[in-house]
C-alpha cells in the first residue's frame, strides 16, 4: 500500500471538496451515533454566519442566500447525509468511535486503510459545503439538508417535518455513477427474528473445530445484489448442515455479516464433533473447493477454513438447530426479480445480512428491497414465514416507500441538457435498486422536484470502497454549472 498522507488528499482538485472531505473524515459518524457530526455541521453553518437549525431528531439544515443576481431563482435544497457504514477487514486494527478515517491515494483513486472510506456520503457533504463555504460560486438561495441514520432505517428523512424546507428543487448527492441521472429508487423494510433458546451441555468426548469464511467482496446489499457475489452467511449455512448430516455436528456459535446494507463478507461458527468423528479432510476440503470454484470469478479472494479451538459453552438444541438450518437455507439473498420494463435493474431482491448464535440467543437480519410495494411486501412476508418456523418472533420494522421516477420534471431536463453539453455524451437517466431518501422527502414534499446524482465511488460499504478522483472533478463541474442555471421563480 503506498504511503499517503490528508496532506496529499487536501491537494486534490477540487481541492475545496476534498479539504472538507478530510475534515469530515476525522469525525466519527456511525449511524444512530452521530451526535459529534451534527455538532460538525452545526458549528460550520454557523461559523459562516448563516441560519442554522438541527430540528427534533438531529437533521441540520443550513440556508445560505442567492448570490448577488440570482436572487430571483428558485430555491435549490442541497441535500446529503452525515452517516457512514462502519466496517473494516478483521485483521484492520482500528477504532471507529474515536479515529478519523486513514485515507490514501491509489492512483485515480481515493481509498481507506483497511475500513470504508465514507465517500457514500461523505463526497455529497463536502460538496455541499464547499457550495456553502463558497464566495465565487454562483448559486440561487440554497437550503442545505443534512440528514442522519440514512444507512440503518433513514431516521432523519422519515422524521422531517413538512414545512421545514422552502425549496421547489432537491439535488441529492448520493449516486455513485457519475454518468447517471437518479429519478427513481426502491423502497425496503427491516426484518429482524430473535429466539432464545437453553444451551445443551455437549455430552460425551468431543472435538471442537472453529469455521471460518472470510475474503468475500461483498459491498452494497442493493447497488451490488445483481452481481452474484458469495454471501458469507449463505455458506457457512452450508457447510453447517453438512456437518451435522455426516458428523453429527453441534452448533456452538455462529457470528456472520454485520449492517442490514452491507452483503456479509465475514462469517465464523464454532462447532462441536463427536470425538475422532471428523477431519477436515473427511468431506470438508473437498466442498471447500466446490465453493471455491463456484466463486472464482465474483469473489477470487474467497477463504474458508476448518481449525481446532478451545472454547467452552453448551449448543444450540439439536432440534432447533435442524430448523436454523433449514430457515437459514430458505431465506432468499439475492435478486428475486428484475424490472421488465427497464433491462438490468433488479426490482426486487433480499440480503440475509446478520446471522449471530450464542449464549442462548439467536439474532437473523435481512433487509428486503422492491420498487413495487406490493412485491416487497410479499417478499417479505414469504421471508418472515421461513423464519418462523425455528419458533423465532419475527418482526418488520423500518419500512419506507419507493422513489417514483418522474423523467419529465424540468430538473430532469435542464440537467440532461447540461450533461450533453458538458461532456459531449447522454447520461443515464434511470432509478436504482438502492434506497434512497428521496422517496421519503417527496413523502413529506411532494410538489418538490427531485433528482440524484454523484461522484463514481466502488465498493460503498465495504473496505474496498474508493472514490474516483477525476469523477469527482467531473461531477463538481456538473453541480456548479447546474446551480448556475436553476430556473427563475414561476
Amino acid at each position: 500500500m503506498p504511503e499517503s498522507s490528508h496532506s496529499d488528499i487536501r491537494q486534490l482538485t477540487p481541492d475545496t471538496v476534498w479539504n472538507h472531505f478530510a475534515d469530515l473524515n476525522a469525525v466519527p459518524r456511525a449511524s444512530k451515533k452521530e451526535a459529534r457530526v451534527i455538532e460538525f455541521a452545526k458549528s460550520f453553518g454557523e461559523s459562516l454566519g448563516f441560519d442554522t437549525t438541527v430540528d427534533h431528531i438531529g437533521n441540520v439544515i443550513i440556508r445560505k442566500p442567492a448570490t448577488p443576481g440570482m436572487e430571483n431563482r428558485q430555491t435549490v435544497v442541497m441535500q446529503a447525509h452525515l452517516d457512514m457504514v462502519h466496517q473494516k477487514n478483521a485483521d484492520t486494527d482500528f477504532d471507529f468511535a474515536n479515529q478519523g478515517i486513514e485515507m490514501w491515494i491509489d492512483g485515480d483513486w481515493v481509498k481507506a486503510k483497511g475500513t470504508t472510506l465514507g465517500a457514500d456520503n461523505g463526497l455529497g457533504v463536502a460538496s455541499i459545503m464547499a457550495v456553502l463555504a463558497s464566495k465565487d460560486i454562483q448559486h440561487p438561495p440554497i437550503e442545505a439538508l443534512f440528514t442522519i441514520d440514512e444507512e440503518t432505517g433513514m431516521t432523519g428523512a422519515k422524521e422531517l417535518q413538512p414545512g421545514m424546507l422552502t425549496g421547489q428543487i432537491m439535488l441529492n448527492l448520493d449516486t455513485e455513477e457519475d454518468d447517471e441521472l437518479t429519478i427513481g429508487c426502491a423502497g425496503g423494510v427491516d426484518i429482524l427474528a430473535r429466539h432464545s433458546y437453553t444451551p445443551e451441555p455437549i455430552t460425551g468426548p468431543s472435538d471442537t473445530f472453529r469455521i471460518k469464511v472470510s475474503g468475500l467482496k461483498g459491498g452494497h446489499s442493493g447497488i451490488e445484489i445483481h452481481l452474484g457475489r458469495g454471501n458469507a452467511n449463505k455458506i457457512v449455512n452450508r457447510l453447517l448442515a453438512i456437518a451435522a448430516q455426516k458428523n453429527q455436528a453441534r452448533i456452538i456459535s455462529i457470528d456472520g455479516g454485520g449492517l442490514r446494507n452491507a452483503i456479509p463478507r465475514e462469517s465464523t461458527a464454532v462447532v462441536a464433533f463427536p470425538a475422532e468423528a471428523f477431519t477436515p479432510a473427511d468431506w470438508f476440503d473437498e466442498e471447500v473447493s466446490k465453493i471455491k470454484a463456484e466463486y472464482q470469478v465474483t469473489d477470487p479472494d474467497l477463504q474458508i477454513v476448518c481449525e481446532p479451538t478451545e472454547v467452552s459453552g453448551g449448543a444450540v438444541p439439536e432440534s432447533l438447530q435442524t430448523m436454523l438450518i433449514a430457515a437459514s437455507f430458505g431465506v432468499l439473498s439475492g435478486v428475486d426479480r428484475m424490472t421488465p420494463s427497464i433491462p438490468d435493474l433488479v426490482q426486487t431482491s433480499n440480503n440475509l445480512a446478520r446471522v449471530l448464535v450464542a449464549d442462548g440467543q439467536i439474532e437473523i437480519d435481512c433487509l428486503t428491497r422492491s420498487s413495487v410495494n406490493s412485491e416487497r411486501k410479499s417478499l417479505a412476508d414469504s421471508i418472515t414465514s421461513v423464519l418462523a418456523i425455528t419458533g423465532a418472533s419475527v418482526e418488520q420494522s423500518g419500512d419506507y416507500p419507493g422513489w417514483e421516477p418522474k423523467p419529465d420534471s424540468a430538473i430532469v431536463q435542464l440537467m440532461r441538457t447540461i450533461y450533453e453539453e458538458l461532456f459531449n455524451d447522454s447520461p443515464q437517466v434511470a432509478a436504482c435498486h438502492a434506497g434512497l431518501e428521496c422517496g421519503l422527502l417527496g413523502k413529506h414534499y411532494p410538489e418538490m422536484q427531485i433528482i440524484s446524482f454523484g461522484p463514481t465511488i466502488r465498493g460503498a460499504h465495504s473496505p474496498d470502497e474508493r472514490a474516483s478522483i477525476s469523477s469527482m472533478q467531473k461531477f463538481w463541474q456538473l453541480l456548479l454549472e447546474t446551480l448556475k442555471r436553476i430556473p427563475v421563480k414561476e
